[in-house]
């Protein structure tokens, strides 16, 4: 039998099991060293790897840790395009008209680009008055329209306004007010099909109009013939005009009146090449609802927040009903020369409703979104339309020549005018966000 093992034997051998079963005091400090870091620069380490899986997220919501202070403060850092910041606590959208003997920015007869529908002057109007008002808003000013400025914001990019023919009023206008500072050999102007294109050579840059007054595909889509009274627009087809978007840096959007056809609008479940198709009523409200959501979510997988920037320019008024500006009833912008003075008008052609699904959609937008609201400053220059001063879209009939007001276009801006005040405010919110 062997003898039990002595007492220093036995504190020896376990002694050396202890050894045995504990870490190193080099890796117990290593680990300790980790999970002490760990903690207090977690939330960095999450914020350095978490951009490596997700490029598109944007650089202001990047999130900081201090030592002194557990909470993550949000980093803001400007917005794509920027070049300086607007004046604080200044609304540029409110504000009033001011005379200017400066104006217009340019002359209609200097801009070959802007489409007949729209030379007022052209087309015998005998007033400039409409001209010569500038915007000035309430508590700031905003900064002049710089041409050379914005052509430079402009080099190797794509600006496109999508949209209905307001929209392209507002292109035209931007076309104008930049086109004088390149020559004639270093500039074009292409259509093809729903999409023109204003190149500036020099500067590897182009302007667009696509046609799409409902940003969804619709009847209505042909950019020539599309006068069509029964408009239906085809649910979830955004990516048949936006396949023709991507890879724009500046995007301005607008969708409106081509909605305004009563209070329920036809919207196609399946495809216009269904032999039956399956079309329900939504109210107008609704389906513009849907038109919004469709964006918001073509916006927020195509356009990558740190690179480029995305408008919506609010609904552009009409002034097709004297009463609402209290004159007598029957009237229209026909032979007014004289902006609507009181402050707090609202034209009946203005849908709240609308405005509200406005807010309401782009409140929820996870994408930067600027909104351009230029409707109340523009409800007060029922001077600014076109009127008859135009070439007519269709031979006029003998009972209108007899009858001027039941031809008169109080929908559409002549150009210069108005439309050029939306294009400073753009100007504006890119640049002086």
């Amino acid at each position: 039998m062997k003898p039990p093992p002595s007492s220093s034997s036995s504190s020896s051998s376990s002694s050396s099991i202890l050894r045995k079963g504990r870490l190193s005091p080099y890796l117990f400090a290593l680990l300790a060293f980790i999970f002490f870091v760990t903690i207090l620069y977690g939330e960095d380490f999450s914020c350095i790897f978490g951009d490596q899986f997700e490029p598109h997220r944007s650089s202001h919501l990047r999130q900081t840790s201090s030592s002194s202070s557990s909470t993550t403060k949000k980093k803001e850092e400007k917005l794509a395009f920027a070049i300086g910041e607007g004046v604080k606590g200044c609304d540029i959208f409110k504000g009033t008209w001011v005379w200017d003997d400066g104006r217009p920015l340019y002359e209609e007869s200097e801009c070959p680009y802007i489409q007949p529908q729209l030379t007022c002057q052209e087309h015998g109007r005998p007033d400039k008055d409409y001209q010569h008002w500038r915007w000035q808003p309430h508590g700031c000013s905003l900064p002049s329209f710089n041409a050379t400025l914005m052509l430079e914001s402009l080099r190797d990019k794509r600006m496109m306004f999508v949209g209905d023919s307001l929209n392209r009023g507002q292109y035209v206008s931007m076309v104008c007010l930049l086109h004088r500072l390149i020559p004639d050999n270093a500039k074009s102007m292409e259509t093809f099909g729903s999409l023109t294109v204003f190149t500036a050579k020099d500067y590897n840059a182009t302007i667009e109009f696509y046609w799409a007054p409902f940003l969804l595909e619709s009847n209505s889509d042909d950019a020539v013939v599309h006068r069509i009274s029964d408009r239906i627009v085809r649910k979830g087809s955004i990516n048949k005009h936006g396949k023709h978007w991507k890879g724009v840096d500046i995007m301005v959007f607008n969708t409106y009146l081509w909605w305004m056809t009563g209070l329920e609008f036809k919207i196609l479940q399946g495809s216009f090449d269904d032999e039956e198709k399956d079309i329900v009523l939504l109210s107008t409200e609704e389906a513009y609802r849907m038109a919004m959501t469709s964006m918001l979510r073509w916006v927020r997988k195509n356009m990558n927040p740190e690179k480029t920037r995305v408008f919506f320019t609010s609904m552009s008024p009409t002034h097709e009903k004297s009463i609402d500006w209290g004159d007598d009833p029957g009237g229209s912008c026909y032979n007014e020369t004289t902006m609507i003075e009181d402050p707090t008008y609202w034209g009946s052609d203005c849908r709240k409703s609308i405005m509200h699904v406005i807010e309401e959609v782009l409140s929820k937008s996870k994408v930067p979104i600027t909104f351009l609201n230029i409707t109340q400053l523009s409800s007060y220059r029922k001077d600014a339309h076109t009127s008859i001063y135009k070439r007519p879209w269709k031979p006029l009939t003998p009972e209108e020549l007899a009858n001027p007001m039941s031809y008169a276009d109080c929908v559409h801006w002549c150009l210069p005018g108005l439309q050029d005040t939306w294009n400073e405010l753009l100007f504006s919110k890119l640049l002086y966000p």
